[in-house]
Formats: C-alpha cells, structure tokens, sequence
C-alpha cells in the first residue's frame, strides 16, 4: 500500500551542503528514493532506480519547471531546456544537429591539439593554477570558437555563465544577486543576429536553421543562450574534478599513464564520483507512485544527480574512486528526452584532457579545493598544482 515520503527539514541550498553534500545524499537515500524536504516543500528523488525512471517519464515528471523559483521558470520559457515534447524534439534537433558524433568528428583533432598543447606549457611552468589555467580556459576556447562569439563576449563568458546557473536555484541571496548579470546574457541573446556571430560557426548555423523555418522564429537566440549557460559551467567543473581527484588519488592516475585505455573509464568515474550538477527541478503532472510512496501532483521535483550516482543499492562501493570502474550509466549527463544534448563534445574534450595530462604529466600533486557555495553547479574555485614532474 502506498504511503506519504518520508520527510527532512534539511536545506538543500545550505552553504555547508552544498560544499559538500554527499554526507546529506547518503541520509537521504536511507530515509527513501523520494524525501519530502519541508522547509523549501521540494521532493527530492535521491535513488539511482527513481531518478532514471523519473528522468524518462517526462510525461509524468515536466521540465516545465526546472527551476526552483518562478522568475527564472518564466524567463527560460520557449527553450528546450524549460519544454517538454514535442515543442522540445523540435528546438532540441536543432540544438543537437552539431553536437552528434558525425558532426564532431571534424572537431575532434583541433581539440586534441588544444589539449595538448595547452597542457604541455603548463607542465613546463612546473605549477599553475588549475581552474584559471586549465579547467576554464580549455572548454571556454572551445566553445567561443564552436559558436563563434566575438571577443566582447568571450571576455563575459564565464561571469555569464556562473550567473545562469546560480539563478537556477532557490530565491536565496545568491540567486537574488545574480539575476542581473544572468540578465545581460539574456538581453544579449534575445538581440543577437547572425552577422554577430562568426561566419561558419555553429551560431551561424543556427540562424540559418531559423531562417528555413525549422524552429520558431527567434528561437535561435534561445538556443544560443543554452549552449552557454547551460554547458559551460558544469564542464569547467567537471574538468576541476579531473586535476583535483587525480590529485587526491595519484594511483588512479598512474593507472591511467599505465594503460592509455583507462581514459574514457576514468572520465566516467570522475563524473560519477563528483556530480557537477546538485538539484535539477521538475514538476509532477498528475499524483504517482515512487517506490511505495506518493507525490502529489503539482510538486516541485529535485533530481539528484549526485546522490544516484553514489547509490549503493546500483554501484559496489560507490564511495571509492576506482578508475577501472566504467560506470557508463552515471547519472551526470542526465537521461531520456532532456539527457545532455553536449555530452559528446564534453565527452571529446574529457578524454583529450586526461591524455593529455597522462602524455605530459608523470606525476603532480594539489592544494586544498577551494570551493564556495553555489546553487547548481558544484565546481572548484581554486586549485594549486604543483610538484609537477613532466613526462
């Protein structure tokens, strides 16, 4: 028979959890797969089974509100992150049309060299700052150039970023004080044109899309503004994840230097291990049913990434970070309709990462994260690496 969630009065959003929350996921996940949290009334889905099947039901579970404040809800209207099929089969293939691995596969060498080149002068230096240096600059050249922003942008990029994610969540301070700088990326989008975009790049192309009539007219601006508030952040993050757990763990890095195979496991793992997003929202459209309990229709949703992805009940020892693991059904870039549209391209630019790192890098080690709160991208704000001893 079935019965009411268990509830919590945790606050998802408190600075302590969301430095660390990975303590709280695992009390969670005992109280059961879905956990009425009480004081910001959200449902959070905290299992590996719940969260994948809630993630492909999209019928029952609606992106119409993947954020947990209304105001950012109604900006992100007719976008396909914030729209359910089929408005969002329709604005997503557009989205996804350079991001599947055919249309990749010419990117492919040029961000190998990015990556290795950018890796070997940093290992030449002996030490260098790991978020500025690398975790920053190597997805955001990639991506400036892939769409084509001109450098007016590229120098507003990751403030732009950080602000998009932040808003995402709860109406707390954080979310309070970026709602402007979130702003200007969104004027800047809702204004942008194909002559500002450089020519044959995938913004181009997008226009082009619109002016066929394959998506809406001023879609195109939208689909821009995803590429970067959605994507950005969370790959620098996962990139900061990379050097500071094989910082943490210099045999599993050996492992990799050892057996060039083990790049694509240990990317898994990395992402597995350390989810770069916290809470991702949705609402239920009618009451139902997750594992014996009840949630009512009408309820703000959080998936949590992180948490399913260190579910005992799915992965052996799931507190280890085993790059031999290959957990190809981590949770990180989402499932069903709205799985990541980028994760091939994250996933290109993972792998050149930690080759380059085992081709350049014998061994190095790290200073302490340091990490501030943020309401949905976990990331690394600072991180020293040092004692580098070249390959």
């Amino acid at each position: 028979m079935a019965n009411a969630p268990a509830t919590s009065d945790v606050d998802l959003w408190a600075d302590d959890i969301l430095i660390d929350p990975y303590p709280t996921f695992a009390t969670l996940r005992d109280l059961g797969a879905v956990v009425h949290l009480t004081q910001s009334d959200v449902y959070a889905i905290t299992r590996y089974d719940a969260i994948r099947d809630a993630l492909g039901d999209w019928e029952t579970f609606s992106s119409a509100s993947i954020g947990f404040n209304p105001s950012v809800n109604q900006a992100l209207a007719g976008t396909s992150l914030r729209s359910d099929p089929p408005e969002h089969t329709r604005l997503r293939a557009v989205l996804s049309e350079n991001l599947t691995p055919r249309a990749l596969r010419g990117l492919a060498g040029r961000i190998e060299e990015k990556a290795d080149a950018l890796v070997r002068e940093l290992a030449a230096r002996g030490s260098f700052e790991g978020i500025d240096d690398l975790a920053r600059a190597f997805p955001l050249d990639i991506i400036a150039e892939l769409i084509g922003f001109p450098d007016e942008i590229r120098a507003n990029m990751s403030r732009w970023g950080l602000a998009a994610n932040e808003v995402v969540g709860p109406m707390n301070q954080r979310t309070a004080e970026n709602f402007p700088v979130a702003g200007e990326l969104y004027g800047w989008c809702s204004t942008v044109t194909a002559a500002d975009l450089a020519e044959g790049s995938i913004g181009r192309g997008i226009f082009d899309a619109e002016a066929r009539g394959e998506i809406p007219e001023g879609s195109a601006g939208h689909i821009v503004h995803q590429y970067l508030a959605a994507g950005l952040e969370n790959t620098v993050a996962s990139f900061a994840n990379i050097l500071a757990l094989f910082g943490r763990h210099p045999e599993q890095f050996a492992k990799v230097r050892e057996d060039a195979t083990l790049a694509a496991s240990a990317l898994n793992e990395v992402l597995r291990y350390w989810a770069p997003i916290h809470a991702w929202g949705r609402i239920t459209t009618r009451d139902v049913e997750i594992d014996g309990a009840v949630v009512p229709a009408g309820s703000q949703i959080a998936i949590l990434f992180g948490s399913g992805n260190r579910d005992e009940r799915h992965y052996e020892d799931p507190d280890t970070f085993d790059v031999t693991r290959n957990p190809v059904d981590h949770l990180s870039f989402g499932y069903g309709p709205h799985g990541c549209a980028g994760q091939g391209l994250a996933r290109m630019e993972g792998l050149a990462l930690i080759r380059a790192l085992a081709t350049h890098i014998a061994s190095f080690r790290t200073g302490d994260e340091v990490r501030r709160p943020a309401n949905t991208t976990r990331s690394i704000h600072e991180l020293a690496v040092r004692e580098i001893v070249a390959a």
